[in-house]
């Protein structure tokens, strides 16, 4: 079994509030950094790409709900 090497983003500072990525070849890993041993999201590296504009297009255009927080700083 291949040992995958975990990154943070460098938006994440030192926090533990946030997304773990491992590339490999064939695919794409995604965990979340406070529950590192529970199972984890695969991509393919083709839906990889789209997911993640797909996500940030939306985070970038998307109002709070009313009483909710903005996600901007």
């Amino acid at each position: 079994m291949q040992t995958l090497q975990w990154q943070k983003s460098t938006y994440s500072g030192d926090s533990s509030n946030c997304l773990e990525i491992a590339a490999t070849p064939g695919a794409v890993h995604v965990r979340d950094s406070k529950t590192t041993g529970r199972p984890h999201l695969v991509f393919q590296p083709s839906a990889w790409v789209p997911f993640i504009s797909h996500t940030a297009s939306n985070s970038r255009s998307r109002q709070p709900a009313e009483g909710q927080p903005s996600l901007d700083t």
